[in-house]
């Protein structure tokens, strides 16, 4: 075999696999952060069934106080601070609900991670789609007009993955505020 067959036909080799394993592990991390995704929704279901929950209990307790301190029979030092806890029980709450809503955050940048990835493995399909077309016989000069072909075909599908994926997440859910990251 000729240096030029040999050239055309490692570049070929090279492109192919570069796609066939670049493709074969961001499969693999795109099936991880689904599955992440899924697992971090049951979670944050999960605990918001159960802040709901506590919530319910504390304010049937806060109606049985109430009822006590209506006897009359307890001091007025125990009911300040009584009304302390309840009012401090309350803030720790709002803020754990309102920490959830992170939950809405951080599933739109999985999200927008999996779409790079989808990308990115657009990106590798091309790698092995246009090395295809090298020729295995071809001048130095021809496989290099193909190889910046490629080049620019990669640069263009860069640029328009940046142009269709967000910079910024907005929370989506809950109605407790808004918050914007990045």
């Amino acid at each position: 075999m000729s240096k030029r067959k040999n050239l055309g036909s490692q570049v070929k080799q090279l492109l192919s696999g570069v796609s066939d394993h670049g493709v074969a592990h961001l499969l693999e991390v795109e099936t991880d952060l689904v599955q992440t995704t899924i697992l971090l929704a049951e979670a944050i279901e999960k605990l918001g069934e159960n802040f709901l929950d506590l919530h319910t209990s504390i304010t049937s307790q806060e109606e049985q106080i109430l009822e006590l301190v209506n006897t009359g029979l307890i001091p007025q030092v125990s009911i300040e601070k009584l009304a302390k806890i309840q009012s401090d029980i309350a803030t720790h709450i709002n803020l754990a609900v309102t920490s959830l809503q992170f939950q809405d955050l951080t599933s739109q940048l999985i999200s927008r991670t999996v779409q790079r990835s989808v990308g990115l493995r657009e990106l590798l399909s091309t790698l092995d789609m246009v090395g295809n077309v090298i020729p295995v016989d071809g001048e130095t000069e021809e496989i290099s007009a193909v190889l910046t072909e490629i080049t620019e075909k990669l640069e263009q599908q860069s640029v328009e993955l940046k142009s269709l994926l967000r910079k910024t997440v907005n929370q989506q859910h809950l109605d407790s505020g808004d918050i914007e990251l990045f």
